[in-house]
């Protein structure tokens, strides 16, 4: 009997181990944990993943950074373009005649564009703030002379300046000062540069040119004792051409008589050589007798003289303004159908000076 109960108690344990093992409620259990861990471990590879994500875009936005800072910096090939020049204010901008926009030149890298302005107003220009433009050693942009040429056809000459460009297509800073002295700050900037192809094909040209004038040059050099010589023969000349002052005469007040040679007109016409020369303090007065009745009167430095007879042919008295030299005059002739006048110049051989002989010596001969 013992031995029986034995027999069903341990069977009954083993039913209820057995129960247990296959209870909806356990395998639920292990279930939702396995599933909370595999759930931590896709979290973990997400969050991985973004993180890697995330530093890649920041890798990919610094390089974008660096390519903008670099495309920044990058300026445009050496040559010359025509660009917009903008400006802050109506006072201070590129002259219509060039339609906004001057003349960009790029070399070795570095910017300039030169812009004609609207007048001759602004006087100087200088890179930067005003307060900059008045302190000692500012290096001060100094005007070009330009030439601008209207729709209408008018021309009229306007000062230009020669701007560094730091940046296209970004404002900088340009001071200006007017003729009254004042500084004011302004903001600027160049856009849509556009290649100047002749430029180029100029380039090229100057290059060509640059060569064989360097050849030239080396030709050149040989002659260079020659063209010295030559230029002090030229000097030696222009000081012969300029003449003799009645001073480097040395002629004491008095009469003399000296060769004087006529040219221009026609050639009919002649004076008497030698003329009269007479002295007096620091003046010179020459005689010229013409070989016609028909001279009305002379210019002479812009004095108006008349003849001094009135009957024979046209004689004056005039001032001799230089000897050995051209001197330049004007004589009126009514011999056409009506007055006219006739430039000539008159030069006096200062070599062939004599003094004249007075009515006493002439008597005593």
């Amino acid at each position: 009997m013992k031995k029986r109960s034995f027999t069903l108690l341990m069977s009954a344990l083993t039913i209820s181990a057995t129960l247990l093992g296959t209870s909806p409620i356990l395998a639920e259990t292990d279930t939702d944990t396995a599933t909370e861990e595999s759930a931590d471990k896709e979290e973990s590879t997400d969050k991985a993943d973004s993180e890697e994500s995330d530093a890649k875009n920041t890798d990919a936005k610094a390089e974008d950074g660096k390519d903008a800072d670099a495309a920044k910096g990058d300026t445009l090939e050496d040559g010359t373009y025509t660009a917009e020049f903008d400006t802050d204010n109506g006072m201070f901008h590129v002259n219509e005649a060039n339609d906004g926009k001057g003349v960009l030149t790029v070399k070795d890298g570095k910017m300039t564009i030169h812009v004609s302005l609207a007048s001759k107003k602004i006087v100087n220009l200088f890179a930067g703030k005003a307060e900059d433009a008045q302190k000692d050693g500012a290096e001060l942009l100094e005007p070009t002379t330009d030439t601008v040429t209207y729709s209408d056809g008018m021309s009229e000459e306007v000062y230009g300046f020669d701007i560094p460009v730091p940046a296209l297509d970004e404002e900088f800073d340009v001071a200006l000062v007017g003729t009254k002295g004042k500084w004011y700050d302004h903001k600027v900037s160049v856009k849509n540069p556009v290649k100047d192809d002749s430029a180029s094909t100029d380039a090229n040209a100057e290059d060509k040119d640059a060569d064989s004038k360097s050849e030239d040059a080396q030709t050149e050099d040989t002659k260079t004792e020659d063209a010295k010589a030559e230029d002090t023969d030229k000097d030696t000349k222009d000081e012969e051409s300029k003449g003799k002052t009645l001073a480097d005469l040395n002629l004491e007040d008095g009469d003399y008589t000296m060769e004087v040679t006529l040219t221009g007109g026609s050639g009919r016409a002649t004076i008497d050589s030698p003329a009269a020369i007479k002295v007096e303090g620091d003046k010179a007065t020459a005689t010229i007798v013409w070989s016609s009745p028909n001279y009305d009167y002379m210019l002479v430095d812009g004095e108006k003289y008349e003849p001094v007879n009135k009957d024979g042919n046209s004689t004056f008295e005039i001032p001799v303004s230089v000897f050995d030299a051209e001197m330049d005059v004007t004589a009126d002739t009514v011999a056409m159908s009506e007055p006219h006048e006739i430039d000539y110049t008159l030069n006096f051989d200062s070599t062939t000076v004599k003094e004249a002989k007075t009515a006493d010596d002439k008597e005593a001969k």
